[in-house]
């Protein structure tokens, strides 16, 4: 039987980079394009290891209130400018995004020479946007201000790990997360915009400069986001259209290449009108969407419950889980990948 391809949003929960760079090779190599180093170490909570920057940073200091992206997610520390400290002059170093990228590279080669990762998978870097960094760990009153050197250096580090690799073999994906779609949601005024079309357009022009600074011939993905801090979205999605605007905006703005959009399925949403606004996505002729509906919990049936009806709507699409595996249990893991493996036809 021939199934849809499969995409691996970023963390997993196993020992190191070999092991999972191994085991997603081993158990779905032949349907994956792209393999992520797991994000595995102080990485696997997504950006929580990030604090460390503005920990060690001689301009910001640490405040009381932490930040909770909902009433019951992991508190993250929060930090704001020192006294006398300029938001005019501020630089931050590099993120550290590079640094583990080339160590993982290096054995994610050795294992493709090995045959262990197939020839055609490309190395998988998940990269997060300043609006989300500046938002977890910088108190509201400087976010504003802070956030144009964070995105520089962002832009930097961007440019350090398109050279760790042939491009051809690499393969940037942004993680657009409740940062974007919890406002979006809410349509309530930020300072990202008064409406809903205005912060739209901010935050797509904000990914679409992004986007064109990834070298042309590395895969550009896309990960949209509602979160999974405690397996719970920071905000429920109404259903696609949010997201399906979103990717418009962007394809219709940025001047390179896009391989791929990623968007999350909630576990109970297999009613039409989630999906029915995917009939509007207007993307570049090479661009694919992956759709994040596989749950570990209801299995291959929900799975194919919620592909069924997202198929009336968008015939074709790359399979995915909504999130990253990394706050899953370890122990989940093999039951996750079998899943992916039925429904892929592997």
């Amino acid at each position: 039987m021939t199934g849809p391809n499969i995409h691996i949003v970023g963390s997993v929960p196993l020992a190191d980079a070999e092991t999972v760079f191994g085991t997603i090779g081993r158990t779905l190599g032949s349907k994956v394009l792209r393999i992520p180093d797991g994000e595995t170490g102080d990485r696997l909570d997504w950006i929580s290891w990030l604090a460390g920057l503005f920990d060690a940073h001689p301009d910001f200091e640490r405040v009381e209130r932490d930040f909770l992206v909902h009433a019951q997610a992991t508190a993250m520390p929060s930090f704001r400018l020192k006294p006398g400290a300029s938001a005019a002059t501020l630089e931050f170093g590099p993120l550290g995004y590079a640094a583990n990228a080339a160590r993982s590279h290096e054995i994610f080669a050795r294992l493709k020479i090995a045959g262990a990762i197939p020839a055609h998978c490309r190395f998988q870097i998940d990269l997060v946007p300043a609006h989300t960094i500046i938002r977890t760990f910088v108190h509201e009153d400087d976010q504003e201000a802070v956030e144009p050197a964070y995105d520089a250096a962002l832009r930097r580090e961007i440019d350090a790990v398109a050279k760790i690799a042939p491009h051809d073999q690499l393969a940037i994906q942004f993680d657009v997360a409740s940062a974007v779609f919890y406002r979006l949601e809410k349509g309530e005024a930020t300072r990202y915009g008064a409406t809903k079309a205005d912060m739209l357009d901010s935050f797509s022009r904000e990914m679409i400069g992004l986007g064109d600074c990834v070298p042309g011939g590395v895969d550009l993905i896309y990960h949209l986001c509602y979160g999974d801090n405690k397996h719970r979205h920071s905000i429920e999605p109404t259903d696609t259209a949010d997201m399906t605007a979103f990717a418009n905006l962007i394809s219709r703005g940025i001047s390179r290449p896009i391989q791929l959009f990623h968007m999350p399925v909630p576990r109970d949403r297999s009613d039409d009108d989630y999906f029915a606004p995917l009939t509007d996505l207007a993307l570049r002729p090479e661009t694919r969407v992956s759709l994040g509906l596989v749950h570990h919990t209801d299995g291959v049936a929900g799975t194919r419950r919620r592909m069924a009806t997202a198929e009336k709507f968008l015939p074709e699409f790359l399979i995915a889980t909504e999130c990253g595996f990394g706050r899953r249990a370890p122990e989940t893991i093999p039951e996750l990948l079998r899943i992916h493996a039925e429904i892929a036809g592997i």
